[in-house]
């Protein structure tokens, strides 16, 4: 998984580009913004793995240049977008229209699926003595109008006890009826079964064959009938009409197309539902999806209809919090605009399987790696973070490194423990390195680069850790099996030597050797009759960089 948090490109000193902060007069600040996410975007590309997916957050305003980007980059893979309510109050009164909201885009590789959450049993029931067994009322309802779905705005009437259920003109009915096409097409029999055979699913009279909608029991009292066209008027402009039973609007209303179809009918209260039963899902589908919006921690989620389809409502505490968690971390106000923790984990959670590598390249304050310590912790994961940031040093503060003084600092802290909040040992994730990277010319590179450079690069490549060096001519980076994986920077006769005993010493039969002069040193070690694998330093830092080979 990768999740980044970008700059929002506000103009108000947000993000650096060359050196210097990019304002709000800068008539290429649109153009530069999105050239500095391209080419960030077509590297990650190349990292997810076949069931990965990169999450992005972004503001309103720039979503739409933001998805056009995203879609280039990521052609056929946008899934969707997860909306996130940052703040309870206004921010534009002048004109009325309050900016509350926050976007997080999601763009996957084809294997990758939300974990969702298997559905609760519980939920499934037969009030009915259904000879199936158990099942869960699901809506018949879709967020379509009648405008929308013609072919799905129609009456329902129960077969047993002759009532009928009148359509919601904004959310009409999920199933086509074939009464309201052959209605509808006036007796066109091309027409008909052509609209017939384009369905994708069953028409309502099918459901109703099968026993699959269910009617909920009403009392004779409580059903409503209207002798006349004045009558029914009257009483949905009293508001006596029938209406959903949460939301408290009207099912009919004084310019509906079949207002006159409801005169003299019995007209029952409640909501007719589809029956899921619990044996007709496989078991690897027994789980529920992820909603789009992100609610409140305590925010009471009103769905479209009146029944409860299961779904995961991820939730998260507002973006003025997250300010308040860096703070008593580091103390201060350390960084701009941070992520609430609760969203992050909630992201994680859904998005990552429990051996994840999770990358964040616009790490900021580090939230995503305090987020994935707490995941690990509460479900006993073993995931890997990788942290990136800038130093967003520039013309007016050259010294400036958010990496080293934020990003890094809040991870030593938060896995060290602050505030009596417990840390996080090294069996539980509570380790990471901070690395600084440089530029260095290939053809400079053996004469450049530092021991303990070298060493960390093919620690982390080949032992996925660094570990502290020993130090002198021969540098252990690792163990693999049998053998042991060491560096030289240089080769001698002292070298050598050293070699020759180490299997000895050390309890292995083999070595591998990283050093400037494999051949010789391979001769050499043969001389003395040790069974080793020498390789090319140099192939071996470059190996995977930019402009190295792979």
């Amino acid at each position: 998984m990768i999740y980044i948090d970008p700059p929002y490109n506000t103009g108000n000193k947000d993000w650096v580009y060359n050196d210097r902060y990019v304002g709000k007069t800068d008539r290429w600040r649109h153009s530069q913004w999105l050239e500095f996410l391209y080419r960030r975007l077509v590297l990650a590309r190349d990292l997810i793995s076949p069931d990965g997916v990169i999450l992005v957050s972004i503001n309103d305003e720039n979503r739409s240049r933001l998805e056009m980007l995203m879609d280039e980059v990521f052609p056929g893979r946008r899934l969707g977008s997860l909306v996130w309510r940052t703040k309870d109050t206004g921010n534009d009164l002048s004109q009325r229209f309050s900016h509350v909201h926050e976007h997080v885009l999601v763009y996957a590789n084809p294997g990758f699926k939300f974990n969702g959450r298997p559905t609760d049993r519980r939920k499934f029931r037969n009030p009915d003595d259904d000879a199936r067994g158990d099942w869960s009322p699901q809506p018949l309802t879709a967020n379509k109008t009648l405008f929308e779905r013609p072919n799905a705005y129609y009456p329902i009437q129960n077969p047993e006890t002759g009532y009928w259920y009148p359509c919601d003109p904004d959310s009409t009915w999920r199933f086509a009826s074939e009464k309201a096409i052959r209605t509808r097409l006036e007796g066109d029999k091309n027409a008909i079964a052509a609209a017939l055979d384009g369905l994708r699913s069953d028409t309502i009279e099918m459901l109703i064959e099968k026993q699959l909608i269910y009617f909920p029991p009403c009392k004779p009292r409580d059903v409503m009938q209207f002798d006349t066209r004045d009558d029914l008027i009257a009483a949905i402009r009293e508001g006596r009409g029938p209406i959903l039973p949460k939301k408290k609007t009207a099912l009919l209303r004084e310019n509906l197309p079949d207002l006159d179809f409801w005169v003299g009918k019995p007209i029952a209260p409640g909501r007719p539902s589809r029956k899921e039963h619990w044996t007709a899902r496989p078991e690897e589908e027994r789980l529920a999806p992820v909603s789009s919006w992100i609610a409140g921690i305590n925010e009471e989620v009103d769905d479209d209809d009146d029944f409860i389809e299961a779904i995961v409502t991820l939730r998260s505490t507002r973006g003025g919090v997250a300010t308040e968690e860096v703070k008593s971390i580091l103390g201060g106000k350390a960084f701009p605009y941070p992520k609430p923790l609760s969203l992050l984990r909630g992201l994680l959670e859904q998005a990552t399987k429990k051996n994840d590598i999770v990358l964040d390249f616009f790490a900021g304050s580090g939230t995503t790696g305090q987020a994935l310590l707490q995941l690990n912790a509460e479900d006993g994961g073993q995931r890997h973070f990788i942290l990136c940031s800038s130093t967003e040093a520039n013309d007016d503060e050259p010294t400036r490194n958010i990496c080293r003084d934020v990003c890094a600092a809040r991870m030593r802290r938060v896995i060290a423990g602050f505030n009596g909040n417990a840390g996080f040992s090294a069996e539980a994730g509570g380790e990471f390195a901070y690395l600084q990277l440089d530029k260095v010319a290939p053809a400079d590179l053996l004469y450049d680069v530092k021991a303990e450079t070298a060493a960390a690069l093919l620690s982390l490549r080949l032992a996925h850790a660094i570990r502290n060096s020993r130090g002198g001519h021969v540098q252990y980076i690792a163990r693999a099996d049998d053998y042991d994986i060491l560096l030289c920077m240089e080769i001698n006769d002292q070298v050598v030597k050293e070699l020759a005993i180490w299997p000895q010493q050390n309890g292995v039969q083999r070595l591998a050797v990283y050093c400037d002069r494999p051949l010789a040193l391979q001769e050499a070690l043969e001389a003395h009759g040790i069974d080793a694998n020498c390789h090319s330093l140099a192939e071996a830092l470059l190996s995977g960089q930019a402009g190295g080979r792979v």
